[in-house]
């Protein structure tokens, strides 16, 4: 069993399933909730591109794009290497998932999403965890990501979370933020990179 001192949650330390149980202390939340951390399966794959396409609502209505991609199809989360947790609550229901990259000696994390439903309940932060206890089980020392500078439940989210700001050094990284700027993500705002050494 593992306890992290950081999110107050206990878990066992294999990947195939985090039990974990939470004591949420806002008012409209005081209860203790049950949530099932696991390895996401190919049953996932539809739940994982709903997940994601629900939580991009609330950054476009932000951002205000002309346009804004739907999220892919879960099963392309696996064509990629590295791997991805889902966040489970009672009945089996997916809120949530977070999609860790593996490429050149390099944890990336790809993507973070959590449904608007359930999220600012610490769901997110979880995920986060679960997904740094993983990598480094894997053998990695740090986790990167990229994410918007101003918006608050990007950059100063993983900043709470002990991330810091760095400058993209590998070509991993510098192909990442061409491929932001082909896509236009850097017209919504600040984008930066962010590490958390282990």
């Amino acid at each position: 069993m593992h306890f992290c001192n950081q999110c107050g949650v206990l878990w066992g330390t294999t990947l195939s399933v985090f039990t974990l149980k939470v004591a949420l202390n806002r008012s409209a939340y005081d209860r203790s909730v049950s949530i099932n951390i696991r390895t996401a399966e190919p049953r996932d794959f539809n739940a994982l591109e709903s997940v994601e396409n629900e939580s991009d609502t609330v950054l476009v209505e932000r951002l205000l794009p002309e346009l804004w991609e739907p999220a892919p199809h879960g099963s392309i989360r696996f064509e990629q290497d590295g791997f991805v947790l889902v966040a489970e609550v009672s009945p089996t229901t997916v809120i949530g998932f977070v999609h860790v990259v593996e490429s050149r000696g390099i944890a990336h994390l790809e993507q973070l999403s959590v449904t608007p439903e359930h999220s600012r309940r610490g769901y997110g932060q979880l995920l986060v965890t679960a997904a740094k206890d993983e990598a480094q089980r894997r053998g990695y020392e740090r986790i990167t990501l990229r994410t918007f500078a101003d918006v608050p439940w990007n950059a100063p989210f993983y900043a709470k979370l002990g991330f810091v700001e760095e400058e993209p050094n590998t070509k991993f990284h510098k192909d990442l933020v061409a491929a932001e700027f082909r896509i236009g993500l850097n017209t919504y705002g600040k984008r930066v990179q962010m590490a958390l050494e282990f």
